[in-house]
């Protein structure tokens, strides 16, 4: 059992059937990252060149002959040079800047037909006009994720090629605040197996899976 699997205990994440206030118990108070706002860009990058390093294997038989460049979904970026430049007419709104660089693995045929892999990596200037709150005690950062695909390329310089890909970013205006949010209380967790040996657990099981705030309750 899981929470998805033959489990119909209503304390459960999933769809929400009837009323959506129903259950709903208590304000918790959660630390997490709150996006303020967000967009999302796809372009075609030509003449991109990637000078490959890290060889693997090492000393590849020139020339070579370009396979692919890609980096893996949800890889890090770095995310350098922002520059929050506010808008006269609404100074809630912004042209954010920044240097955008993304790790590469480059994959290669050489000379013997042997398929080698290195990496390299690109960089990219993106801005976009995006809200951007107040300055606060709680500072604003600004975040991107990016994925880049090529499977067109040629060899133009030793270990170096020059490419055609696909690259889309992900801009982010975030900060870490306090949220108050209503809560239907905490989950029923259910069990993965039966027990199969209950003697051991004896003590440890007696004790409540998250902690109680009983005391908010008191006079």
């Amino acid at each position: 059992m899981s929470f998805y699997i033959n489990n119909t205990n209503p304390n459960r994440p999933g769809p929400i059937n009837g009323n959506a206030m129903g259950g709903i118990c208590e304000k918790v108070l959660i630390e997490t990252t709150k996006v303020f706002d967000a967009c999302v860009s796809q372009t075609t990058e030509t003449g991109i060149v990637l000078p490959v390093t890290n060889q693997n294997p090492a000393s590849p038989a020139l020339p070579l002959t370009f396979i692919s460049a890609t980096n893996q979904i949800g890889s890090s970026v770095t995310v350098s040079d922002i520059v929050i430049d506010r808008i006269d007419q609404n100074s809630n709104y912004a042209n954010v800047s920044m240097t955008i660089t993304i790790p590469l693995t480059v994959t290669y045929r050489d000379a013997n037909g042997v398929i080698g892999t290195g990496t390299s990596s690109i960089t990219i200037n993106k801005s976009a006009v995006l809200f951007v709150p107040q300055p606060s005690f709680t500072p604003i950062d600004i975040k991107a994720s990016a994925v880049f695909t090529s499977t067109i390329g040629t060899y133009t310089a030793e270990n170096t090629f020059t490419v055609t890909g696909c690259l889309q970013i992900i801009v982010k205006v975030t900060a870490v605040v306090d949220l108050l949010i209503p809560s239907f209380g905490y989950p029923v967790i259910p069990p993965c197996q039966a027990c199969q040996n209950c003697q051991a657990c004896q003590g440890l099981s007696d004790l409540p899976l998250y902690p109680t705030a009983s005391q908010l309750n008191r006079q």
